[in-house]
């Protein structure tokens, strides 16, 4: 039978464009439905703006901190207006950039809500397409729990287009939004409580960075509640929230933020009629080639709910386009040591087994730990101290995991990823010659294990 397209991209988001464009660029006919923003999550209401907003919270310590250095600054003034509107600005360009990424690819871009009528066959804008195979790229969408009054919160969508900056801000969550929202509205001035119901946050990251964390938020002044959870919002007469834990405390806020999980994008995408299978979480159920249950639709990125991170769902669609279209090159994508961070402040950066990972898995480990405090900070009155550690196999030597607490954690931790994806043992980072004066030194300097 012919078909319309040799691949139908439902998502231009991170995983789907690069999905589309290199399979076009293999040679197959491609066309990509996106019913909101090009992009997707990552450059319109994920990782990039969100990196931006944290760069703007991050010049208030830049500011206190010049005077040990001889600068004499008249009081600074913050404008959130300012910062929102230069944000949109780049998103803009970013969109536009994607556009001509698909469109210079030779791929077919259809604009509006797309929903799959049969294996082969998808209907956008009142038209139907045949296509050999589907690919379902619709990623995720954050959730908030339907407690009393939750229509008055709001989710990271909506935190990115505040007309304002909250005097007060409730955040809701333990994992790493949650996390990196506290510390850009902390940093921007706002006062603000982190709420999560669990003992300590970041659940899954290394234990020591956990604490470390937790340690240096409190030293800034965040106010952390842990093992609270809220019971209800209630707007009162001056447009403030009263917040109702479930302990019976009250706090009162004028923006309550939830970041307390993501759900798979499926809405109206007709999987009914399909052979598509959901998981026991409601995300897309796929084997390692990213096939569905239905073997002409395939799916990857965050609606198949396994690393989301940009990056892994770059490299899936990478995977997809040379199975497909480009078999000689295919290779699979290796989801261990996957670097990655946490736009917190400070920032962290970690490849590899935590602690708690390395003995559960049986490994007898040697821990190398650092906690110093940078050169930077030693002419300001600032007490932040960075954290750096290794997780080490004792019988092999080899570098199972790296673990970073401090400005720049991320940029390191990048480099310290090739060193561990490529076997790296204890010896090769102790011959390895650091450079002076930098904080990342530290990591080739490290001797002495501090346990076992």
């Amino acid at each position: 039978m012919a078909y319309d397209f040799d691949l139908y991209v439902i998502g231009a988001g991170s995983g789907g464009v690069r999905a589309a464009r290199f399979a076009a660029g293999f040679g197959a006919k491609v066309a990509v439905a996106e019913s909101r923003y090009l992009g997707g999550t990552c450059v319109n209401v994920g990782c990039v703006p969100k990196k931006l907003l944290v760069y703007g919270a991050h010049f208030a310590e830049d500011f206190e901190q010049a005077s040990g250095f001889g600068w004499g600054l008249d009081e600074a003034q913050f404008d959130w207006p300012t910062l929102i509107a230069n944000k949109d600005r780049e998103i803009n360009r970013l969109n536009g950039i994607y556009r001509n990424l698909l469109v210079n690819s030779g791929v077919t871009l259809h604009e509006g809500h797309a929903k799959i009528v049969d294996p082969h066959q998808v209907e956008i804008n009142g038209e139907r397409f045949t296509a050999k195979n589907i690919l379902i790229a619709t990623g995720g969408w954050p959730q908030i729990p339907e407690i009393p009054g939750h229509e008055h919160a709001i989710s990271s969508n909506q935190a990115f287009f505040l007309k304002e900056l909250p005097k007060r801000v409730l955040v809701v969550g333990g994992g790493y939004i949650a996390v990196e929202f506290a510390g850009i509205f902390h940093g921007l001035g706002a006062k603000t409580t982190l709420l999560y119901r669990g003992e300590l946050f970041l659940r899954g990251f290394d234990g020591s960075v956990r604490k470390h964390l937790q340690e240096e938020l409190t030293k800034r002044g965040m106010d952390l509640q842990f093992n609270a959870d809220i019971e209800r919002i209630d707007k009162q007469a001056d447009g403030s929230l009263k917040v109702t834990l479930k302990d019976g405390r009250q706090l009162e806020a004028d923006c309550v933020f939830y970041a307390t999980g993501r759900r798979p994008m499926l809405d109206n995408l007709g999987l009914e009629n399909t052979g598509v299978k959901l998981d026991r979480k409601g995300f897309v159920e796929v084997d390692e080639l990213y096939q569905t249950a239905e073997p002409s639709i395939l799916a990857l990125g965050d609606v198949i709910g396994r690393v989301q991170l940009t990056p892994v769902a770059l490299a899936e669609g990478m995977a997809v386009a040379r199975r497909l279209f480009k078999p000689e090159q295919y290779r699979p994508v290796d989801y261990k040591m996957i670097p990655t961070a946490v736009f917190s402040l400070p920032n962290i950066g970690t490849v590899g087994l935590t602690e708690e990972e390395a003995r559960e898995a049986g490994h007898e480990v040697q821990i190398f730990e650092s906690r110093f405090r940078p050169m930077k900070l030693t002419l300001t009155e600032c007490q932040e101290r960075t954290l750096m550690k290794l997780v080490v196999d004792a019988r092999t030597d080899k570098v199972l995991g790296c673990h970073m607490v401090g400005p720049e954690a991320g940029e390191i931790v990048q480099g310290l990823a090739i060193a561990l994806k490529a076997g790296a043992t204890k010896r090769d980072f102790d011959e390895t010659i650091g450079v002076h004066p930098t904080a990342a030194e530290e990591f080739v300097t490290m001797r002495t294990p501090v346990a076992g």
